[in-house]
Parts: C-alpha cells; sequence; structure tokens
C-alpha cells in the first residue's frame, strides 16, 4: 500500500530528518549570528535624520605678553609740621632758690626778746615743766603769743611737723650740713616743705603748742644743728 504524504514525511522526520532539521537550524543560527556581528563592527550607523552636527573647536589664542608685577610706589608718610610758636617756647621751669653750698658764719634773731632758758647740753638744768633736771639743746627767746618769727638764714624748708613735746616745729636746711629749728610755733606756720625762704622771711608766729615748756612765759624755742650735731645757737646769733 502506498503511504501519504504526510506519513512518509512523519517517517522521514523520525529517521535522518531529524539530525537534517537540527543542522539546518544550527546553520541558520551561525547565519544570524555572523550577519549581527557584522553590523555590530563593519558597516557605520545610519546617520540621524537631521544629519550629522559639525562641531568646531577653535583653540584659545596663545599671548605673548607675559604679565608683570604691579608697580606698588608708597605714599611719602605725612611730617607733622609744629606751629612755630608752640616749637619757640620752652616748657615753663618753676623758679626755685637754690640751697646755699656753705654754711653761713652768722644768724639772724628769729624773734626778739630775752633769753629765758639757755643752751645746756654738758650739765643739767632744772625744768619747771616736767620738774626734773635735763639738758636743753637749744635757747628759749621770750615773745609774745602771734609774734612773728623770721627765718635767720636763707635756705629750704626741709620738715614741717607737730611735735608731741615741742608742737609745731619748722626745720630750715641752710646748706653746708647746718639747719636751724623753730619750735612752739602757733598751729599752722606760713611756709610748707621745699619753700625756699631768704633771711627775714616770715615763716609763721610765737604759739604755745610746746607741752614740754608749757610752764614758761610764751616764747619761741630755737636750736641749731651742723653735721647733725647741736650747736650752742647763740654763738651763730648776731650780737
Amino acid at each position: 500500500m502506498k503511504k501519504s504524504f504526510y506519513h512518509r514525511f512523519s517517517d522521514f522526520i523520525e529517521g535522518k530528518g531529524f539530525y537534517i532539521v537540527l543542522a539546518l537550524c544550527i546553520a541558520a543560527i551561525g547565519v544570524s549570528g555572523w550577519f549581527l556581528f557584522s553590523s555590530l563592527t563593519g558597516e557605520e550607523p545610519a546617520d540621524p535624520v537631521g544629519g550629522k552636527a559639525s562641531i568646531t573647536v577653535t583653540p584659545a589664542p596663545t599671548s605673548t605678553v607675559q604679565a608683570q608685577k604691579p608697580t606698588v610706589t608708597a605714599a611719602p608718610r605725612p611730617t607733622a609740621t609744629v606751629p612755630a610758636a608752640a616749637a619757640a617756647t620752652p616748657s615753663a621751669t618753676p623758679q626755685t632758690t637754690p640751697t646755699p653750698a656753705s654754711a653761713p658764719t652768722s644768724l639772724s634773731w628769729p624773734v626778739q626778746g630775752e633769753v629765758l632758758t639757755g643752751y645746756t647740753v654738758e650739765a643739767l638744768a632744772y625744768d619747771t615743766t616736767m620738774g626734773d633736771w635735763r639738758t636743753h639743746a637749744g635757747v628759749d627767746i621770750a615773745a609774745a603769743a602771734g609774734t612773728e618769727v623770721r627765718a635767720p638764714a636763707s635756705g629750704v624748708v626741709a620738715q614741717v611737723t607737730e611735735d608731741a613735746m615741742m608742737g609745731t616745729t619748722v626745720v630750715i636746711d641752710h646748706g653746708g650740713n647746718l639747719t636751724t629749728t623753730c619750735s612752739n610755733l602757733a598751729a599752722v606756720p606760713t611756709v610748707e616743705v621745699g619753700d625756699s625762704v631768704t633771711v627775714g622771711d616770715v615763716i609763721g608766729s610765737v604759739g604755745s603748742t610746746a607741752i614740754a615748756e608749757s610752764a614758761l612765759p610764751s616764747h619761741l624755742h630755737f636750736s641749731v644743728e651742723r653735721e647733725g650735731t647741736s650747736v650752742d645757737p647763740m654763738e651763730l646769733l648776731n650780737h
């Protein structure tokens, strides 16, 4: 019995036809792969619809001018101008009377009056105020309270103190290590430390501030020291 085309094709597929179909499929896959590879590597892509864009890059011009550092010129510093009047006017210098270089050889009486108590340092004298025997390193010159007391020589006021026993006291430096002291002054003298005085200038007035000599009549206690040692004022006072 003669088989139909369908049965013959089926027999063919079941026999050697299967391998032939498989080989054709492999060949078709290889051809497709080759075309795909060729399209990726050998052929140029199609131009875009608007055409290829052309971009031209122009290199920046090379400058032949070398950069130069700017030169900075410092402005001259302004010079202060001193007005002529101010430059010509010297600073004021206080005028003071210099202390004499050498000690005076004589002294003027600070007040005029009787000597109530004389100078004694080698022998003891009875002190009516203290009620005992003691030395007396000066002279007590009688003078009414309020009598002006004058500088016995030129010099500089070295001390103005309130002594506990001798009351208001003014010490004058006459130079040459000679100083004079006026005690029992009124509470407020007329000079201050550093004042320059000349002989006869008023330095204060007689008072009653010396407790140690309060039993005596109104007087001025006057003493002199040379190089720190007391001397008899009567040896220097003008007679």
